[in-house]
């Protein structure tokens, strides 16, 4: 099973915010500038063309060993060979967890999102292998945020990763990084930048 790095940065696609460029071209982007993890998110695209994604994006990131999370299926994540899979609340209830390791296998990764202490609690003591919190800040793709006052709850009792999301940008990363997050994913915050791989330097080296 790949794992965490201490600090990384982790990208969500999403071909919505990517400024006409393809997602294909962002993760190529990425990739090359180093980013650690990579989760596939075009909720719009057909199966069939998210296969061809994925086994394209499953190739770039083998090369530079960038970690590989496919979003909502693990079927879909085992069909192209991505390291693992990232369950929203609502996936769990289609896919559970027991289900999800049965389908992917002990040496993939499942990571599940949480949007409340509470929910972080229950993910914690789960069998998944990392965990999202947020949206931290207003977003475009939430209609709701839920700040930053649990974050040090969250360190003080996290037994695996926690990833922070939602609307995190340059400006307020560091609000982040003095409450000891380690690790930040993002959509618009990389796919909307004029120069990706820039803006991927940029975090990784706040991160650090």
């Amino acid at each position: 099973m790949k794992v965490f790095k201490e600090k990384s940065l982790y990208l969500v696609t999403s071909q919505e915010y990517s400024d006409n460029r393809s997602t294909l071209d962002i993760v190529k982007s990425a990739v090359l500038a180093g980013i650690d993890i990579i989760q596939m998110r075009d909720k719009k695209m057909a199966r069939n063309e998210l296969i061809t994604l994925g086994k394209s994006i499953f190739s770039l990131c083998f090369e530079k060993d960038t970690i590989f999370i496919v979003n909502d299926d693990p079927l879909l994540a085992e069909e192209v060979g991505a390291d693992g899979v990232h369950l929203g609340q609502e996936d769990i209830k289609i896919y559970n967890l027991r289900q999800t390791r049965e389908i992917l296998g002990q040496e993939k990764i499942i990571g599940i999102s949480t949007h409340s202490f509470n929910q972080f609690v229950e993910a914690n003591n789960s069998d998944c292998n990392y965990i999202a919190f947020g949206p931290i800040f207003p977003t475009k793709t939430k209609d709701y945020s839920i700040g930053v006052t649990d974050i040090k709850k969250v360190l003080d009792i996290a037994v695996k990763p926690v990833v922070f999301i939602g609307g995190i940008n340059l400006d307020n990363v560091d609000i982040l990084l003095n409450k000891g997050v380690k690790n930040i994913a993002m959509i618009r915050g990389l796919v909307d930048a004029e120069d990706i791989v820039r803006r991927i330097k940029d975090f990784k080296n706040k991160i650090k």
